[in-house]
């Protein structure tokens, strides 16, 4: 059986580069290598696409290391038209070879410049099959404003927010202040595109807003200023089908916090302590059914394509959806992988079923 060629698309120009880095080296190693044959294509932090060593040691994740992608000379040319599949590099010396035809693109890509719909605009200008959500639904998920806006209009319960821009903010500070109190203590302020905790704090009194906010606009010029809601957080995988299947969820994780913070970077990827993660969650049957129909309300609301995640607290009323990611933390003991094993689908399948899905959806591409 002739083996499919998978450009492996990591790095990137956000302030996720690393994470997306660790990712490409969990899948480098996990991928089955009889079915795949990998072109790792690394996006530096300046945005030029760069062919990778296929190498996964390369990126591992720890406090004293971030990985990275590293300007090495070398430039990938995409096709130049919908006409071929066919990649190329230039060497650092000026030396073009092929890379040969492509069947399909899995973009690792985490925040701007590659999980918001603009890599994924080229890929469908060049008519190449890849993995996860489309341009609308990527932008929608990238965007936290208009993420809940959809989920509120399908009826889907979301914290209380207030949305503020740089220029707002530079204009009539007092206002937001105003509007930030009404929303009560403690709050949540977090860029509006971004992902992974970065630029996101914790507000326990009114005088900590403003180092927020500067904090959070180092990222973005939007940001949110969000209700804190108490409750468990909880969360869970979406796997979208192949055109005509329905989406399915996995089992539930729980994020069980053991100290006074949150769910931060430092938490989610450097094993900071404070933090317990369960999977799966002990919710009770009825629950994890009501949970996973919210979770694809959600993931439809948005028109959201091949996997996401879907992060909820679950409070005495009942589910608040938090938000969600249509390209979430996929490194081997991420969440949503975790979710998925815990359901019977280890990881080397959710990547096949991943490209499976990618291939299907690719053919209205042509």
């Amino acid at each position: 059986m002739d083996k499919l060629r998978v450009v492996l698309l990591f790095g990137g120009r956000s302030s996720e580069h690393s994470i997306s880095c660790a990712t490409a080296g969990g899948v480098l190693r996990a991928i089955d290598r009889d079915r795949y044959e990998l072109i790792p294509v690394g996006i530096t932090r300046e945005g030029a696409f760069v062919l990778e060593a296929d190498d996964p040691e390369r990126f591992g994740l720890d406090p004293e290391h971030l990985p990275e992608v590293a300007d090495n000379g070398t430039r990938v040319r995409w096709p130049e038209s919908a006409a071929s599949r066919e990649l190329s590099v230039v060497t650092a010396s000026g030396e073009q070879t092929s890379l040969g035809e492509v069947d399909l693109v899995f973009p690792i890509l985490h925040g701007p410049f590659g999980e918001d719909g603009t890599i994924q605009g080229l890929f469908e200008l060049l008519g190449l099959p890849y993995v996860g959500s489309g341009v609308l639904a990527s932008s929608l998920g990238m965007h936290k404003h208009f993420t809940k806006t959809a989920l509120a209009a399908a009826g889907i319960p979301v914290a209380p927010w207030r949305t503020v821009t740089a220029r707002e903010w530079a204009d009539d500070a007092a206002r937001v202040r105003a509007d930030a109190a009404s929303l009560g203590l403690p709050m949540f302020v977090k860029p509006a595109r971004a992902g992974s905790s970065v630029g996101v704090s914790k507000v326990t009194d009114a005088a900590g807003l403003d180092a927020a906010l500067e904090v959070a606009f180092a990222e973005d010029d939007t940001v949110l200023i969000e209700s804190a809601v108490i409750g468990r957080e909880v969360e869970i995988g979406v796997l979208g089908g192949a055109p005509g299947e329905r989406p399915r969820a996995s089992v539930a994780g729980e994020i069980v916090l053991t100290g006074d913070g949150f769910y931060d970077f430092a938490a989610k990827y450097l094993d900071a302590p404070g933090v317990e993660l369960v999977c799966p969650a002990d919710l009770g049957e009825g629950r994890l059914d009501e949970m996973a129909d919210l979770a694809i309300r959600a993931f439809e609301a948005i028109g959201a394509e091949g996997l996401a995640r879907v992060d909820f607290f679950l409070t005495d009323e009942g589910f608040v959806v938090n938000e969600l990611n249509t390209m979430p933390g996929f490194t081997p003991i991420s969440m949503f992988p975790r979710c998925w094993q815990e359901s019977g689908v280890t990881y080397p399948e959710l990547i096949d079923e991943l490209i499976r899905v990618g291939l299907a959806r690719g053919v209205r591409l042509g």
